[in-house]
């Protein structure tokens, strides 16, 4: 993708068919290149279900990051057989043996069976497919048995209709064949099938274990799900394969059409995007402000900045973007017969009103973040701003540390990445992982423009901050905002009470410029009229805020 290139990171797992030769015998490999980017740990998740084994790549000169143990560990507990491989060892900043005592230390892989090899001149490649043919266990499936074949990924062909990525556990798969889907409970004929060699190749049959594509003429873009079964119509598997958990989205922000009339276009760009990225969730909504547009619901920060550019580039619908915010869960007191509850909101706008809120409970993360041990000090200042509680303390080698901190989710998705890789010189990774929810001072810090709330401004922060916040936000829009041909009070309100203003003067004509001496009546006559008209635009005149304004929430630095 244009995005891969641009950015230097994987964002979508590619499948590839690889034949090699050993001893006169030869062999099939499946190979799947995965993401390493914590926002796109589901798609590593779908992948290792498809596979016998995987190849650990550790940068020589690098060396581990966060997102290597994460990765790691989803592998193990898949269990796959783990082939520790370090990369790069031609650069002259390698260091083979400290990285490789790293990998020992963090992930309890003997130092003394990792591979090195180099992508770019081809050095030590030969030994690594050596070692996957000698120690990766064949496919475990039965060729002979009903068909299975696991749906881990999908795209959206113009003239083809859906094209499914799987892998078959059991059977075969060939064309003319009626086939089954046991989630949905649709059947289709299946028109082609093949292998990625990397480009699309056609084949009479795919086999038990073997990755692929199936095109079956799946016009509905709703009737395929990845981590479906597919199974023959005739002769149909008993039970399912195990498939997905559900990805749980994190992050939210609403996306706008600029134009009203594009609302049905950026529909159907949502549905394409949704089949190639299963991660990514919406649901239609309307915003005072902004009009119709979608909540949309992301696994983190880049894989919502992935999406919206995605959608500008393939639908080519100008998208308005809202401030991102997360998940929270609120203790609400019942009324009437209705007991106490606790629901779930996805908005600052579904926020209750103050007097039925007993408790409002935050997403906590349990962040993990590596880093060379000169930069500890400004990392744990970091995370002590950011409301982070320390865990421990590891040591991997004389000069990397692992520190980890449980932190509010809310305080990772904004600027944090940035501040993270500033303070530490670009040396720093980061990972996280879920740890539940926890109840703290929390308020809704209201936005108001021109008297008016604006909902896709507003944000759930803690009450010690609310006003620095506030404040900080409002001249944050007051430079955002262009000036209008009547006076625009900006006011950030925590309740019914307001923390911070800041007023937009008008534009204003020297009505009197023409007026040289005479009666000063004369002047005061045309400065009155212009008053009444200020003052009868401001009651029917409405402010135009532009898209900066709304990722002004974004950029703002607490550190000042």
């Amino acid at each position: 993708m244009d995005i891969e290139r641009e950015r230097g990171i994987t964002i979508k797992a590619k499948a590839v068919t690889l034949r090699t030769e050993k001893d006169g015998e030869t062999y099939l490999l499946n190979l799947i290149d995965t993401p390493g980017h914590v926002d796109f740990s589901y798609e590593v998740s779908r992948t290792l279900q498809a596979c016998e084994g995987a190849i650990l790549l550790v940068d020589a000169s690098q060396g581990v990051e966060a997102q290597t143990i994460a990765n790691a560990y989803l592998a193990i507990d898949n269990d796959l057989h783990i082939l520790p491989v370090l990369n790069k060892v031609d650069m002259a900043n390698a260091r083979p043996r400290e990285v490789a005592a790293e990998i020992e230390t963090s992930l309890g892989l003997d130092a003394s069976n990792i591979l090195e090899v180099s992508a770019k001149t081809g050095q030590g490649v030969s030994a690594l497919l050596d070692a996957v043919l000698r120690e990766v266990p064949p496919p475990r499936g039965d060729p002979d048995a009903s068909l299975r074949a696991l749906i881990f990924d999908s795209t959206h062909d113009e003239y083809r209709g859906v094209v499914c990525y799987v892998r078959v556990v059991d059977g075969g798969v060939r064309p003319g064949v009626q086939i089954l889907m046991l989630g949905t409970g649709r059947h289709y004929e299946v028109e082609e099938v093949g292998i990625f060699t990397p480009k699309p190749r056609k084949l009479e049959e795919l086999r038990a274990g073997e990755v692929g594509y199936v095109i079956a003429g799946i016009k509905a873009l709703r009737e395929i799900k990845v981590g479906d079964t597919i199974t023959e119509r005739k002769r149909p598997a008993t039970t399912a394969l195990p498939g997905y958990k559900e990805p749980l989205p994190m992050v939210f922000c609403g996306l706008y059409p600029t134009m009203n009339t594009d609302f049905e276009r950026l529909r159907e760009a949502l549905d394409k995007l949704q089949l190639n990225d299963s991660a990514f969730t919406y649901t239609p909504e309307t915003s005072g402000a902004l009009g119709f547009g979608f909540r949309c619901g992301f696994l983190g920060l880049l894989h919502m900045d992935v999406v919206q550019e995605r959608l500008e580039r393939e639908s080519g619908v100008e998208i308005v973007q809202t401030a991102p915010n997360v998940t929270y869960e609120v203790y609400v007191k019942g009324s009437g017969r209705e007991s106490d509850h606790v629901i779930r909101i996805q908005s600052p706008t579904q926020l209750p009103a103050a007097d039925r809120v007993l408790e409002i409970r935050e997403p906590r993360v349990r962040a993990t973040i590596m880093v060379p041990s000169e930069y500890i000090g400004n990392m744990m200042g970091l995370l002590d701003e950011r409301r982070g509680v320390w865990v421990r303390t590891e040591y991997i080698g004389p000069t990397r540390v692992i520190l980890t901190y449980d932190v509010p989710l809310a305080e990772i998705i904004t600027d944090f990445y940035d501040r993270l890789k500033s303070l530490s010189r670009g040396h720093a990774t980061l990972d996280y992982e879920m740890r539940g929810f926890q109840a703290d001072r929390l308020v809704k810090l209201t936005i108001l423009v021109g008297g008016l709330a604006v909902d896709a401004l507003s944000v759930i922060c803690h009450r010690d901050i609310a006003e620095r916040r506030g404040r900080a936000l409002i001249r944050k829009l007051k430079d955002e905002i262009p000036r209008h041909l009547f006076e625009v009070p900006l006011q950030a309100a925590i309740g019914s009470r307001v923390v911070a203003r800041e007023t937009i003067r008008a534009m204003r004509k020297n009505v009197t410029a023409k007026c040289y001496g005479g009666d000063i009546t004369r002047k005061r006559k045309l400065i009155e009229k212009q008053k009444e008209g200020k003052r009868r635009m401001k009651s029917v005149g409405s402010v135009e805020i532009p898209q900066e304004a709304f990722l002004a929430v974004l950029k703002l630095d607490d550190s000042k």
